[in-house]
């Protein structure tokens, strides 16, 4: 089987993990390649698109086009679903293996499973479990996509915004405890959390402290 595995931005934080799951596709005994360039994707068996910033249009090229999101379809469609559903303080967070199709979010689903968070981890904890339970479900379609039943979204549903700076912003005059879940997911050098006081802005970058 032909498998091409899609992370249109070279720098993505998913990159070493499409990696991963390119070398275990391989170890199952197929022809696995990892690609940025959208142009550059073939005619296949299998299509996997990680993270990717831009629309991909040429669905025709392979016989399936697989994405994962990080909520229950039909509800939470759109941009950083993970994000949005922790700033709501939400720590079990569906996750969606479906077949893209041109309207985006909209394919039928596959698979779908529960990432399980305790309330305490930030953004490279959660990135991890993300990109886990990804490539599980990604594995796990491989093995049994000819027993699996597609099913049809159904509903409207409801779509998330996409995030600007502007949604990294704190409050000084709120208490750290009450912005807690905002400081876990931000990014510490792309969009890292900051405040404006007098005029002047500052930036706050979180981690955990060692032992």
């Amino acid at each position: 089987m032909k498998v091409q595995i899609l992370v249109d931005n070279p720098d993505s934080w998913m990159v070493p993990h499409a990696g991963e799951l390119c070398a275990q596709v391989r170890e199952l005994g197929h022809d696995a390649r990892l690609l940025h360039d959208p142009e550059a994707v073939e005619a296949g068996d299998m299509l996997v698109l990680l993270s990717c910033e831009r629309r991909f249009r040429d669905l025709a090229k392979n016989t399936h086009n697989l994405v994962v999101h990080e909520s229950a379809l039909p509800e939470g469609r759109g941009w950083s679903p993970l994000t949005w559903q922790i700033l709501a303080g939400e720590n079990e967070i569906p996750i969606t293996l479906f077949e893209a199709v041109d309207a985006i979010d909209a394919g039928p689903i596959y698979l779908q499973d529960v990432m399980h968070f305790a309330g305490h981890e930030l953004l490279p904890e959660l990135r991890a479990e993300q990109a886990r339970k990804t490539l599980e479900l990604v594995l796990r379609f491989l093995d049994a996509q000819s027993d699996l039943e597609e099913r049809p979204q159904r509903g409207e549903g409801s779509a998330f915004p996409r995030r600007t700076p502007s949604d990294s912003r704190l409050d000084p005059k709120r208490s750290l405890a009450e912005q807690f879940d905002l400081l876990r997911v931000c990014d510490n050098e792309r969009y890292p959390a900051w405040f404006e006081r007098d005029g002047v802005k500052y930036v706050l970058r979180i981690e955990k402290a060692g032992d």
